[in-house]
């Protein structure tokens, strides 16, 4: 079983710099009226993130197997977050916008089925605490 490891170490305040093993940085912060300067996305925003290129990147590369046109792609998540502390996710919903001509939703809707039933990891974790929902679209080239 491999390990995975993140370092995080404050900055200043609830400011805080992260970097797991691949030796990317990120900034986390949060508002200034709780003790933070506003300077970076919140912990809780980068598991949409997350969530958002696990599946993006499982879905592309499935159809770059399948040799469609696919010209460029988009991914919107949203949450719904709990009132009460701890507000976390309830509902998550993915939509996936595809651009591109002569795109066979049938392979669209496969690469979408691999990815959140068997590829992405971040879609298995996060069904285990909200409902998480897709849909999709496709759009002419831009």
């Amino acid at each position: 079983m491999a390990t995975k490891k993140a370092y995080i170490k404050q900055v200043k305040g609830i400011t805080f710099a992260g970097k797991t093993d691949s030796n990317h940085w990120i900034t986390m912060d949060g508002p200034e009226e709780f003790g933070g300067s506003n300077a970076g996305i919140r912990p809780k925003e980068l598991l949409l993130i997350a969530l958002g290129g696990c599946t993006g990147s499982d879905v592309v590369s499935i159809l770059q197997k399948k040799r469609t046109n696919l010209q460029d792609f988009e991914i919107n998540v949203s949450a719904d977050v709990a009132d009460e502390h701890p507000q976390v996710f309830t509902k998550i919903h993915i939509e996936y916008v595809f651009y591109g001509n002569d795109l066979q939703a049938k392979d669209i809707e496969r690469a979408i089925e691999l990815s959140q039933t068997k590829y992405c990891s971040v879609t298995k974790m996060l069904e285990k605490a909200a409902e998480v929902t897709h849909s999709y679209k496709i759009e002419k080239s831009k």
